[in-house]
């Protein structure tokens, strides 16, 4: 591949099936759909963590969660493990950041030339209250999905000041004569579910499908998800109608992302930059919509876990869909090798791989890792997913197993039968040759406990409070207390 600029966008909690090109024709979403057509989509593609911070600093470092310790959202990428940007600014290369990135700020170093706009952490440190392990108080998120609907909201105004900087920075480095890279991250369609009137009016609600196991009789049965629902208010179900009020709300938020998009991708071309930029589109995990009696993000099945993921551009095959399953990992070689960069010799150890490479290659049988410690999780959780089958182990508790190909839904467990006793055995061997669960369980708890000693214990912590969401730069946080 011959270097080219890279135009790399970023969204907060959308689906990995809320696109029309992703087969849900219901979704409005033209400019993601033409990105697709030029390029490639991966259909099974997989973050690193299903929560915003530790996501995050896997995508900048190219590591999974385990090996750099950034656990929660208490753990913000603080730029001591090196990032994809501090590499491309290392080689002269220019790579700047325009919105959201839920890093540390406070000063540190994270690698970008610039970072212009950025979503930090709260003051710098982040959700505290999440690294409280040992019987933390409940958070109560039923609030949020029950007042979903149209509106404004400071999100929705501060992703349009993104995509209008973005305009404005493609016009000021149109002519550069050194290959680029812009990280340009929105926060839709991030709670708090709300959308323009007009979007949401797209949507009519009893005209949406509703989603897998949403029934309260429907819900597996697993002790991690029942805590789950618990700590979150939510083992008392929606009303149907409610789900689908806030679908409305979710999916008109995601059809003004891609307008925002569409205003970004448009000024590529009036720039001349269309075909010398390669485009990559992902988001740092999924959104539930009541799926499993869950709303938000969490647990590892697909709804929260899997991600949209396109890339477009010069040497691109147009109009492929790509079953190989992929992962956030794979974004750090694939940032380089778009840029013309070679990995060193310690990259070359990174788990991920080039997706440049994996689009213009025959499917293949491969397997990645997610796995989560976060608030919520009594213990860690771990998936493995092949082309064909989803594991997930439950550190001190049964795992789980689904066949995708014939149970896209995971409406089945197939963990118990006896049939299957096999396969579950493989694949523990196969996460035991990646990490010690176990282990790794110990250390995130050690690390979280350190964290929460840090900043004057369990109580002082728990005063403090805590957050639904990250404010936009230059908005209050609004601390819903505890004690």
């Amino acid at each position: 591949m011959q270097p080219a600029n890279l135009l790399f966008i970023f969204s907060d909690q959308h689906a990995r099936d809320a696109m029309g090109c992703a087969g849900r024709s219901f979704v409005h979403t033209p400019n993601l759909d033409r990105l697709a057509e030029r390029g490639a989509r991966f259909e099974n593609a997989y973050t690193t963590c299903p929560i915003c911070v530790p996501a995050r600093a896997g995508l900048a470092t190219g590591r999974y969660v385990h090996q750099i310790r950034y656990w929660d959202n208490a753990f913000p990428y603080d730029g001591k493990v090196p990032s994809w940007h501090h590499r491309l600014r290392s080689q002269g290369l220019r790579a700047d950041s325009i919105g959201k990135l839920h890093f540390s700020g406070r000063g540190n170093d994270h690698g970008f030339s610039q970072e212009i706009d950025p979503l930090h952490v709260v003051e710098g440190v982040g959700d505290i209250l999440g690294s409280v392990r040992d019987d933390p108080p409940l958070r109560n998120k039923r609030p949020g999905v029950l007042e979903a609907g149209p509106g404004d909201s400071t999100y929705l105004q501060y992703d349009a000041r993104n995509a209008g900087r973005a305009c404005e920075w493609l016009a000021a480095h149109s002519q550069d004569d050194k290959p680029w890279a812009l990280f340009l991250s929105f926060v839709c369609p991030h709670p708090p579910y709300i959308a323009p009137p007009a979007l949401v009016d797209l949507y009519p609600p009893d005209d949406l499908p509703m989603p897998p196991q949403w029934r309260a009789g429907e819900w597996p049965d697993h002790p991690a998800l029942a805590h789950f629902r618990r700590f979150f208010a939510y083992d008392t179900p929606f009303e149907e109608h409610e789900l689908r009020r806030l679908a409305a709300a979710y999916y008109g938020a995601c059809t003004y992302l891609d307008r925002q998009i569409g205003r970004v991708l448009d000024a590529l071309e009036a720039q001349g930059l269309a075909e010398s930029t390669r485009v990559i589109y992902a988001s740092d995990h999924g959104e539930a919509l009541g799926a499993r009696g869950m709303v938000g993000k969490f647990d590892l099945y697909d709804e929260s876990a899997g991600v949209p993921l396109i890339v477009a551009g010069p040497d691109v095959p147009a109009g492929r869909v790509v079953e190989t399953p992929v992962s956030l990992v794979d974004l750090y070689p694939t940032v380089l090798e778009a840029v013309g960069l070679e990995r060193n010799v310690e990259e070359r150890e990174f788990p991920g791989q080039s997706l440049w490479q994996i689009a213009a290659a025959p499917d293949q049988e491969r397997t990645v890792l997610s796995e989560y410690h976060a608030f919520a999780s009594q213990h860690g959780m771990f998936m493995l997913r092949n082309r064909r089958y989803k594991y997930i182990y439950y550190v001190n508790d049964r795992p789980q197993l689904f066949d995708l190909i014939a149970d896209p839904e995971e409406r089945c467990d197939l963990a118990g039968q006896d049939a299957h006793r096999a396969a579950l055995e493989a694949f523990e061997r196969e996460l035991r040759s990646m990490l010690d669960p176990e282990a790794v369980d110990a250390q995130a708890k050690a690390d979280q406990a350190a964290r929460v000693a840090a900043y004057g214990g369990r109580e002082a912590v728990i005063r403090r409070g805590g957050f639904e969401n990250s404010p936009t730069p230059g908005e209050d946080p609004a601390f819903e207390r505890y004690a």
